[in-house]
């Protein structure tokens, strides 16, 4: 085991955390969110990284207290999200163990961790117990411990608040990664950058598309980097369109996108149009003349005029629309004949085989890499876990309670957007279950419900009636 020195600085920050209270905890946490390419502890070859070493912490300011620690138990009731992703999780450990025993070699994989199988020319291996066996179940636990503990905090006005600040927050240190990149690499300094980018994962910190470098922030390649910007993206964009916070979300929306697009990701361009559609079609259905609204209407109004203008621009400017058809081209249109297509391609066609080889139960989580998310999914867990997972999905989105319009209810409708994001990513190039923990973080936001915290201190103060006072008012004879 290795203790590095980011590992050393997380555990610092987690300790002040702790003296200051729950919400600097989150706040940090959160943050510590885009440091994907870190490692803070290296055991053999897994990466701990920073968030997850932070998750300690996470849990000790908030789960320690009793309260809390109700709330926390209450997000796994039957009727809740955390329900079906318990399931999932629970499904996952036993198939990660089971599933490469039960039907050793009677398929082939594309291995996810180290195989004790020599692989073959392609890059296969006979299906068996991985290494990463045992790390992407601990990844998936920590997943939901995160989406527990955000919910919880996401319970009480002030936490929510909290989580809502973080997760701006986190746009903006996502931008900043993304401007200290270019600049390490335009003044030839890229070594400052080697603490935070010393995780063993496979670096594309030098690849260039044309004349223009791949931007990858504090994530390991550019699609990494690309496809966690989409959900910051998508979270501002929203809150800016319902004109919350407009003055700080509206410019981190519009960076975002802008990295997004020159980061020249493929998974990136793809997502990114997707998510300008979720949000134009938002504003649709939000516009009205209320003063609200008018970040709305204003984006209904001004979005064609701004692409008839940018259309018009590249038509009579010589060379440009050339230039952008040859940078489509060369990120999607082409993509598919590249090595690097074919390859991924060839992921998910032992993927799908994976599946049904396997009789539809998965060979196992964490066992095999694919190129797609719902392919990683019905590979790795099987019909059970998809079931488990598009359950979890609907009662996330399924989260509908509180005064429409609201601040509450306008961050949730924010953080779904952002979760839909980061899954048109991770549809378009996930190669394993874990979703990140900022997948989860957002859907905590999505599931939490502050107007819980109304609603009990009015029963606390005998405004509105428990259930017993209820009831013993009901046996009462009028």
């Amino acid at each position: 085991m290795s203790f590095e020195p980011i590992g050393a600085i997380t555990i610092l920050v987690g300790l002040f955390c702790l003296l200051f209270g729950t919400r600097s905890t989150v706040m940090a946490f959160v943050i510590f969110c885009t440091l994907g390419s870190a490692a803070a502890l290296l055991i053999g070859g897994a990466n701990v990284q920073p968030a997850h070493l932070f998750l300690v912490f996470l849990a000790a300011s908030t789960l320690f207290w009793r309260r809390t620690s109700v709330e926390t138990l209450e997000a796994l009731k039957i009727t809740e999200p955390g329900f079906w992703l318990l399931c999932l999780v629970l499904y996952g450990v036993l198939s990660s163990y089971v599933m490469p025993r039960l039907f050793a070699d009677q398929t082939y994989i594309v291995p996810l961790g180290a195989s004790a199988h020599l692989a073959t020319s392609d890059g296969v291996v006979p299906l068996g117990p991985v290494s990463s066996n045992f790390t992407q179940p601990i990844y998936l636990i920590g997943d939901l411990l995160c989406f527990v503990i955000i919910s919880t905090v996401g319970s009480t006005r002030s936490g929510f608040e909290t989580l809502t600040n973080a997760l701006i927050a986190y746009a903006a240190v996502n931008i900043g990664f993304g401007v200290l990149d270019l600049v390490t690499s335009a003044t030839g300094t890229q070594d400052a950058l080697q603490f935070i980018r010393n995780a063993q994962y496979t670096f594309h910190d030098e690849e260039t598309v044309g004349n223009m470098r791949r931007i990858i922030g504090a994530w390991p390649e550019a699609s990494a980097f690309a496809g966690m910007t989409l959900g910051a993206f998508g979270f501002t964009g929203m809150l800016w369109l319902y004109g919350r916070k407009p003055l700080v979300t509206g410019p981190l929306a519009l960076l975002s996108v802008l990295f997004v697009v020159f980061s020249t990701s493929s998974t990136g361009l793809v997502g990114s149009v997707a998510v300008l559609a979720l949000l134009y079609a938002t504003a649709l259905r939000r516009c009205s003349l209320r003063r609200q609204d008018r970040f709305s209407a204003a984006t209904v109004i001004a979005g064609p005029l701004v692409i008839c203008t940018l259309v018009l621009i590249a038509l009579v400017t010589d060379g440009t629309a050339a230039k952008i058809y040859d940078y489509v081209d060369t990120l999607v249109l082409s993509k598919a004949e590249t090595s690097s297509g074919v390859q991924r391609s060839s992921w998910n066609a032992y993927a799908w085989k994976n599946f049904i080889d396997s009789w539809g139960l998965g060979v196992g989580l964490g066992t095999n890499r694919t190129s797609s998310f719902p392919l990683a999914v019905l590979s790795n867990v099987g019909i059970p876990g998809a079931v488990f997972y598009v359950l979890f999905l609907a009662s996330v989105f399924g989260v509908r309670r509180g005064a429409p319009r609201s601040y509450p209810a306008d961050v949730r409708s924010a953080a779904r957007v952002a979760c839909l994001s980061l899954l048109t990513g991770s549809v378009i190039a996930g190669p394993t279950v874990d979703q990140s923990l900022l997948f989860y973080v957002f859907a905590g936001v999505a599931s939490a419900l502050p107007e819980r915290e109304h609603a009990r201190a009015a029963q606390a103060a005998g405004l509105v009636p428990g259930p017993r006072m209820a009831a013993l008012g009901r046996s009462v004879p009028g």
